[in-house]
C-alpha cells in the first residue's frame, strides 16, 4: 500500500533542509551494497529526529537499530556539546559501514555502535535516557519498549519506528511475524495508562511516545 503519494514525498522533501555530502554518500553506499536499502532513513525523516532531539535538548540518545548509520548521525547532529548516542546493531556488516561513517563525521566523539541483541546492549548500559528511536526487528517491539520506558528521563520521549508497517496493519490475513509484531506494539502502547502517544504518518508512520509522570 502507498501510504504517501511520491509527489508528496518529493515536495516535502524539496522543502526540507538536504542533507550533508557525508549522509548522501551514506545513502548512496547503502543503496549499492547493503540488503534492504529500504530500511534507510531518508532525509525528511532524518531532519525530523534531528528536530525532535534538538527540541528536547536530548543529552543521552539510545537508538535500538542502527543499520548503516543515517538515523545516528542525523540526531548527533541535533546534540548539544555534552550529548551522545548508543546505538545498538545485531549485524556487524551493517554495523561497519555505520562506524566508517560516523568516523569521518563531527560526531565521532559521540556515538558508540554496540553489536548484539539489543535487549543486552540496554541491559548492560547505565543511567536514563532523554530520547529513544526503536527501528529493530518488529517482532520485539514490545519488548524494547518496556526495557526503555522505565529508563526515561523526565522529559524523556520515545520515537518507534514503522508503525504503519506499508499498510499492513490494516491487513487481518497478514500471517507474518513483523506484522503481528507491530500490531502487537501499536494495540499494546494504545492501552498503557502509563504514557501519551501520537501516531504520525511520516514515512511507513512513526509512533511518539512519552510518560505520564504524577
Amino acid at each position: 500500500m502507498t501510504l504517501v503519494p511520491k509527489q508528496v514525498e518529493a515536495y516535502a522533501e524539496a522543502h526540507t533542509t538536504p542533507p550533508d555530502k557525508l549522509l548522501v554518500e551514506l545513502a548512496e553506499e547503502t543503496k549499492a551494497t547493503l540488503s534492504f536499502p529500504e530500511m534507510l532513513t531518508g532525509s525528511v525523516q532524518g531532519r525530523l529526529l534531528e528536530l525532535l532531539v534538538h527540541g528536547l535538548q536530548a543529552r543521552r540518545v539510545l537508538e535500538l537499530g542502527t543499520f548503516s548509520g543515517y538515523s545516528a548521525l542525523s540526531m548527533a547532529a541535533g546534540l548539544p556539546g555534552d550529548g551522545r548516542i548508543d546505538t545498538c546493531e545485531l549485524e556487524e556488516t551493517q554495523a561497519e559501514v555505520a562506524r566508517r561513517y560516523i568516523a569521518q563525521s563531527l560526531y565521532a566523539n559521540r556515538i558508540t555502535v554496540h553489536v548484539g541483541p539489543a535487549l543486552e546492549t540496554i541491559g548492560r548500559l547505565e543511567g536514563n535516557f532523554d530520547f529513544v528511536y526503536i527501528d529493530a526487528d518488529k517482532e520485539n517491539y514490545v519488548n524494547y519498549y518496556e526495557a526503555v520506558l522505565p529508563r526515561l528521563s523526565a522529559a524523556g520521549l520515545i520515537a518507534a519506528d514503522n508503525t504503519l508497517w506499508s499498510g499492513s496493519v490494516l491487513d487481518d490475513a497478514d500471517p507474518s511475524e513483523s506484522t503481528s509484531g507491530i500490531k502487537a506494539f501499536n494495540e499494546h502502547v494504545r492501552n498503557d495508562p502509563r504514557v501519551t502517544s501520537v501516531l504520525l504518518t511520516v514515512r511507513d508512520g512513526i509512533t511518539l511516545i512519552r510518560p505520564n509522570r504524577a
